[in-house]
């Protein structure tokens, strides 16, 4: 980046850290920060809708439908995360490219199954091969969120359940009593004061969320660990920039990175916390009853 990094062995301590730390290589390791930042930014709202949705099915009236609802946040939670990362992520990609041999390939004369071998023709193949860089980084991204929605979005499900169960039956009731229909009374009722007895669950699940970020790099996604891992292994000779082992620091930023992430979140889910508990029976919302009458 500076133009005294041309020759790296000529350089003192202050200049060779200032060049080392300003690559090209570097330069993705921060943004992949960024990276998952967004996949966070990304994948909670989708995760929540899934769980929205699979909280709605579950308590169905319909047998087959709350089947449906409650199987899928048995199966995806009773799945550890690692097993159902490494088996969905291909199971989906192979199911993509198998409905697009399907439209594209409709001639094919072999099986798409060939032993332990999926063979599609190439215009099926996602991404295709000849695609840019970008177009693969962003099929891998899209696979990774949909993974971890799916995921996370069982969880959420089974949380917002029992929140929407928590809400009193009175008030359900009451509602009906006043002429309210059945959908009336489940948005303008239920799911406004749902949250309150979510949130804490909520909280938890996004909590755990930040944490598994680091699975990425199960899924072919090139994210933080994959580059502090990368980077701080050791460098020989061969190298412009040599040096010793140093994962241990770069693995020491990423603590720091998510004990901050950790702590900012902490605080954002208790003004959230506050802020959905004014006016509501619960604990909480007692309490602020209590010091606004002292």
């Amino acid at each position: 980046m500076f133009s005294y990094c041309a020759d790296p062995s000529t350089l003192d301590t202050v200049h060779w850290f200032s060049c080392y730390l300003t690559t090209g290589v570097h330069m993705q390791f921060y943004g992949s920060f960024f990276m998952v930042l967004f996949l966070l930014a990304v994948t909670a709202p989708t995760a929540l809708a899934f769980g929205f949705g699979g909280a709605m099915v579950a308590r169905s009236r319909i047998p087959p439908l709350a089947w449906i609802g409650k199987g899928y946040i048995a199966i995806v939670r009773g799945v550890p995360d690692i097993a159902f990362f490494l088996f969905f992520v291909i199971a989906l990609d192979q199911a993509f490219e198998w409905l697009r041999h399907q439209v594209k390939c409709p001639d094919w004369p072999e099986p798409v199954r060939q032993g332990n071998d999926f063979v599609v023709c190439t215009a099926a193949k996602l991404p295709l091969s000849n695609s840019p860089q970008w177009v693969h980084e962003t099929y891998g991204f899209f696979l990774a969120v949909l993974t971890f929605a799916i995921v996370f979005g069982a969880f959420a499900a089974n949380v917002l359940y029992g929140a929407m169960r928590a809400v009193p039956r009175t008030q359900l009731e009451t509602a009906e009593a006043y002429g309210m229909s059945r959908r009336q009374t489940f948005w303008r009722i239920l799911v406004p004061q749902m949250w309150v007895f979510a949130l804490p669950g909520l909280s938890n699940l996004w909590m755990i969320l930040v944490k598994a970020t680091p699975l990425l790099f199960l899924l072919g996604v090139e994210d933080i660990v994959y580059w502090a891992r990368e980077l701080g292994g050791l460098k020989t000779n061969a190298f412009d920039y040599p040096h010793p082992d140093w994962r241990l620091w770069y693995f020491l930023g990423l603590l720091v990175f998510y004990l901050g992430l950790t702590r900012v979140s902490e605080i954002v889910l208790g003004r959230l916390t506050t802020r959905l508990s004014h006016g509501q029976a619960t604990v909480a919302g007692e309490a602020q009853r209590k010091a606004a009458a002292a």
